[in-house]
């Protein structure tokens, strides 16, 4: 009785390890594909509740400050992490142990593999998720792809997708002649893109646009140099 279910549980086992190499092999050849090529469209595009646009703009063709502006308020650490902040789940795993609600860790690699692949939400199995896909987006795509596609997915307002659809809709310009203060204004729409327009912001928000600037200039012009170089 005892070895046939041992056998069965082998099977079990067997079968499950050969659909996750197959999803493994799957996934990573979707991420080597869209290593070289833009992407139609991600998983949040389809779960949109409003109509969609997206306009694809290649990094170089956008001024230097745009990724920094995005990484000054997002991510400041992401040249130096390889896409998940380790102390930063740790830490929101303990306060959610202690009570408090399950708070976002995320960086800019995990936002980007969430944006493309998974949904809405918190959840231990959709961050556990996140962290794998951001661990493949590092090896696979490197820092300058990640960044190049975040600013072509996140979300900038209502079915508004990528920093040039969104330079278009607020600033009537492609995001290749948004001014170093604009691209401030709309990295801090990032957190909460349907609710918040850089042409109407609160006086929190402003000081937060200011904010964004000040930590742009401590960083510096260079500070993302060196993922360039990949």
């Amino acid at each position: 009785m005892a070895k046939r279910k041992s056998s069965f549980l082998s099977k079990i086992w067997s079968k499950v390890w050969r659909i996750l190499v197959v999803l493994m092999l799957f996934v990573g050849l979707i991420l080597l594909m869209f290593r070289f090529v833009p992407l139609p469209t991600t998983a949040f595009m389809l779960q949109s509740s409003y109509p969609v646009t997206q306009k694809w703009i290649s990094i170089d063709k956008l001024p230097s400050y745009m990724p920094l502006a995005v990484v000054a308020s997002e991510d400041q650490r992401f040249p130096e992490h390889f896409g998940v902040d380790f102390t930063a789940i740790i830490n929101a795993v303990e306060q959610y142990s202690d009570g408090d609600g399950l708070r976002g860790a995320s960086t800019i690699t995990q936002q980007t593999a969430k944006n493309i692949f998974l949904w809405s939400g918190r959840s231990f199995m959709r961050k556990a998720l996140e962290a794998t896909l951001a661990l493949s987006l590092e090896a696979i795509w490197g820092k300058q792809r990640i960044l190049e596609v975040y600013l072509n997915v996140a979300e900038f307002g209502k079915g508004i997708y990528g920093v040039e659809a969104a330079s278009q809709h607020y600033f009537d310009k492609s995001a290749r002649y948004l001014t170093k203060h604009q691209t401030a204004q709309l990295a801090v729409l990032l957190p909460s893109p349907k609710t918040r327009d850089p042409r109407n912001l609160t006086a929190t928000l402003s000081q937060r646009v200011m904010w964004i600037e000040r930590q742009m200039s401590q960083l510096g012009n260079d500070y993302l140099t060196p993922i360039f170089k990949d």
